[in-house]
């Protein structure tokens, strides 16, 4: 099992999950984070830490649409390690639906 990002992150890209994170694994969206599947150890300390819950467990039945995205891009992305300045107006997307059809970048973040 491991855990995934959702398209809440999308526009939001809070970034507190980072801090906690034992073993590095998020990498880098210009407006979204993901999980790397295959270096998640399933610790689930990330999950809390996200204040928009963009964070669940693969096996949850909304992660189904996101693990292979989760999975790709953190092949493209660089992988991020400090947490990072949020958007400015990340809280006014924090509870925006469809966030994916109208917002997703596949371009790399910086970190």
């Amino acid at each position: 099992m491991t855990y995934v990002v959702t398209d809440i992150c999308i526009k939001c890209k809070y970034q507190d999950c980072v801090e906690v994170c034992p073993v590095d694994c998020f990498y880098a969206g210009e407006n979204m984070l993901v999980i790397h599947p295959d270096e998640c150890i399933d610790c689930g300390v990330c999950e809390p830490e996200c204040p928009c819950e963009a964070i669940v467990p693969d096996t949850d039945d909304t992660a189904e649409a996101w693990v292979e995205l989760n999975k790709e891009f953190a092949e493209k992305w660089p992988n991020i390690t400090v947490k990072g300045e949020e958007p400015p107006d990340a809280d006014s997307f924090a509870n925006e639906s469809g966030k994916y059809e109208k917002y997703f970048s596949a371009e790399p973040g910086e970190v």
